[in-house]
């Protein structure tokens, strides 16, 4: 080794700083989460503290297409750079998150519905220790009006209405049950 000063070599001086390819991959993965920011809905990147710079380019994103949208992306990871991005990320984590459990809630909804149409008594006992304002004869007389419009082959207005009425329920439910 060539020695660098009198006391410490050369490779001593550059033990603190990253290599070539850790830069780079810190690089993509801002870019990476850049991609993330975009595909969020404006709605919910107004939910997260961006600065205004990296806000209107996400905004200006959304307009554009291929090579742009390409070149976009990549400006928009080299914006992220001067962002608490550990910070984003969490907050990215936690909508996905509200949004996954959305997502459970509108299945199980749908599960509820469908055993209701199949005539499946036990749903209406769950259901009863769910909601505590339901009004069971509507329910019956929706799936009675479901049953027949599937009948007549008629479109599925009672289903809708059925559904749209479990989640009301659902809504107006208590916070301490959930």
């Amino acid at each position: 080794m060539v020695k660098f000063g009198p006391l410490g070599t050369y490779e001593d001086e550059f033990d603190d700083e990253k290599s070539k390819s850790q830069v780079k991959r810190e690089l993509l993965a801002l870019k990476a989460l850049g991609k993330e920011l975009f595909a969020l809905p404006v709605k919910d990147l107004e939910k997260l503290n961006l600065s205004e710079r990296l806000y209107e380019s996400l905004l200006k994103a959304h307009g554009m297409t291929h090579g742009a949208l390409k070149r976009q992306i990549s400006f928009i990871g080299g914006l992220m750079v001067h962002e608490d991005y550990d910070v984003i990320k969490q907050s990215i984590e936690k909508i996905q998150q509200q949004h996954n459990g959305e997502v459970k809630q509108f299945h199980q909804l749908e599960q509820w519905r469908d055993e209701l149409l199949a005539d499946d008594k036990n749903v209406m006992t769950v259901l009863r220790h769910q909601f505590e304002d339901l009004d069971i004869q509507h329910i019956r007389q929706l799936v009675r009006n479901s049953n027949k419009e599937s009948a007549q082959n008629k479109p599925p207005k009672s289903s809708r209405i059925l559904f749209k009425y479990l989640q009301q329920c659902q809504i107006n439910q208590p916070e301490n049950e959930s």
